[in-house]
C-alpha cells in the first residue's frame, strides 16, 4: 500500500477542476470542518463548483470562523446542496444566502437526515431509496411519490462526489481514520461517497499504531492525508471548547 501523506494542503487540492462536485464535512461548527483544505481550495480557485455540505458556510452556530463561506466569497460556487444554507440571523445574511436569493447560486435544500442518507447511499452503491421525510412539503416537488404502509414516501437519489474534503483526528499512513467529537458527523459518510477523499488530520502514525476498534473510516476510502501543524486560533476539540468557554465566563464574572 502507498503512503498517502502529502506535505501541503495546496498540493492536496491542486487537481480539483472547474465544475467538480465537492463534499465538505461540517456541522455548523469548527470541530469537524476541514478548515485548511477549504482555505487551500479558495486559494486554488476552481470555479463552477457544486458544494455538498450540511450548511452553506457562515452559519455561525458556535464560533465565527472562515469555513466554506470563503468559496462563496470568491464566486467559486455554482450550486450548493445543503440542509441549512441560510444564516441563523435574518439581520445578518450569509454570503451564500445573498447569492442564492439573487439567483447567482443554485440551491437544492435537503433535510439533514435525508442528506446524510443520500451520501451514505452513494458510498454504499445504493442508487436511491424511499423516505417519508418531506412528503407533502416543498421538498416533494419533482420527486416520485409512493405509499408504503399507508404513508407517503419520496424517492431520493444517492449523492456522489468527485472530491470529499473531510476532517479526522488521527490517521495512519495508509489512510485509516479515527474521529473525535463532532468530527464524526458527515465526514465518515462523505469519505466513502467520493472518488477522491482528502483528509485533514491532527496526528499521523505508522500502520499498526491505531486501535482497530477505533477506526471508523478504512484507508481504502482515503486517497490523500495532510497533517495540521499549526493552531488555527479557535477550539477544535471538546476539552478546549470547555476550557475557552470557562475562561470567557470567568472574565465576565
Amino acid at each position: 500500500m502507498l503512503n498517502k501523506v502529502l506535505d501541503s494542503f495546496d498540493a492536496a487540492v491542486a487537481d480539483i477542476p472547474n465544475g467538480a462536485v465537492v463534499m465538505i464535512g461540517n456541522f455548523a461548527g469548527p470541530g469537524g470542518t476541514p478548515y485548511y483544505l477549504i482555505h487551500a481550495l479558495a486559494r486554488q480557485g476552481a470555479r463552477d463548483l457544486t458544494i455538498v455540505a450540511n450548511t452553506a458556510g457562515g452559519v455561525g452556530l458556535t464560533l465565527d470562523y472562515d469555513d466554506h463561506r470563503l468559496l462563496f466569497q470568491n464566486r467559486q460556487v455554482r450550486k450548493v446542496i445543503a440542509s441549512f444554507p441560510f444564516s441563523t440571523s435574518a439581520s445578518r445574511p450569509s454570503i451564500a444566502e445573498k447569492q442564492i436569493l439573487a439567483n447567482e447560486v443554485e440551491l437544492e435544500i435537503v433535510p439533514q437526515g435525508t442528506l446524510s442518507e443520500r451520501i451514505r447511499a452513494g458510498g454504499a452503491g445504493i442508487a436511491a431509496f424511499y423516505t417519508p421525510t418531506g412528503a407533502g412539503t416543498v421538498i416533494e416537488s419533482g420527486k416520485e411519490r409512493r405509499v408504503f404502509d399507508g404513508r407517503p414516501h419520496l424517492l431520493e437519489l444517492a449523492l456522489k462526489a468527485d472530491f470529499a474534503l473531510i476532517r479526522a483526528y488521527k490517521a495512519d499512513t495508509f489512510g485509516n481514520l479515527v474521529y473525535r467529537g463532532t468530527a464524526r458527523q458527515f465526514n465518515p459518510v462523505m469519505a466513502a461517497a467520493a472518488a477522491v477523499t482528502i483528509a485533514e488530520v491532527d496526528h499521523i502514525v505508522d500502520p499498526g499504531e491505531l486501535d482497530p476498534d477505533a477506526v471508523v473510516t478504512p484507508g481504502i476510502f482515503v486517497k490523500r492525508i495532510v497533517q495540521v501543524k499549526e493552531d488555527p486560533g479557535f477550539p477544535r476539540h471538546p476539552e478546549r471548547t470547555f476550557q475557552v468557554r470557562g475562561q470567557h465566563q470567568g472574565k465576565e464574572a
